[in-house]
C-alpha cells in the first residue's frame, strides 16, 4: 500500500470519527433539550401513547373484552351487563374519548421534535454542500493549473 493511499485512509477514518462525534453531540443536545422542556404531563402522555400503540395493549384489551363478553353471556357470575353490552360500550367510549387526545398530544410533541431534527439535518447538509462546492472549486483550479503546466511543457518541448 502506498504512503499516499494510507494517508487518505487515515484521513477518511479520522473524518468519519469527527462526523460520528458531531452527530452524537447533536443527538445528546437534542435529547437534553427535549427532557428539559418536557413536563410530567407530557411524559405521561408519551407513556400512555406508547402503551396504547403496543401489542401489550392489544392483547390485554382483547383479553378484557373476551372475558367481559364471556362472563356476561355465559352467566358465570350473573349478567351485570347483558347483551347488547351497553356498559361495555360506555367504557369503550370513555377510553376512546380520553385516549385519542392523549395520543394526539404525544404525536404533536414528536412532530415538533422531528421538525427540530430536520432543521439540524438541513443545516448539516447545507454545510456539506458548501464544502463539496469548495472542493470542486479547488479541483477546477488544480485542473486549470495542470492544463497550463501541460501547455507550458508542450511549448518547452517544441522549443527544444
Amino acid at each position: 500500500m502506498s504512503e499516499n493511499h494510507k494517508y487518505v485512509k487515515d484521513y477518511a477514518k479520522r473524518l468519519q470519527g469527527v462526523v460520528n462525534d458531531y452527530e452524537h453531540t447533536i443527538e445528546d443536545r437534542l435529547n437534553e433539550d427535549y427532557l428539559k422542556q418536557t413536563r410530567w404531563p407530557d411524559k405521561l402522555a408519551d407513556r400512555i401513547a406508547a402503551f396504547g400503540g403496543s401489542w401489550g395493549f392489544i392483547i390485554i384489551f382483547a383479553t378484557f373484552l373476551s372475558a367481559w363478553i364471556l362472563i356476561n353471556t355465559l352467566n358465570i357470575i350473573g349478567h351485570f351487563d347483558p347483551p347488547p353490552f351497553i356498559l361495555l360500550n360506555l367504557i369503550l367510549s370513555f377510553i376512546a374519548a380520553f385516549q385519542a387526545p392523549i395520543i394526539m398530544m404525544s404525536q404533536n410533541r414528536q412532530t415538533a421534535r422531528d421538525k427540530r431534527e430536520s432543521i439540524i439535518d438541513f443545516a448539516i447538509n447545507y454545510k456539506a454542500e458548501l464544502e463539496v462546492d469548495d472542493i470542486q472549486a479547488h479541483l477546477h483550479r488544480i485542473e486549470d493549473e495542470m492544463a497550463q503546466l501541460k501547455l507550458l511543457l508542450q511549448s518547452k518541448k517544441q522549443d527544444n
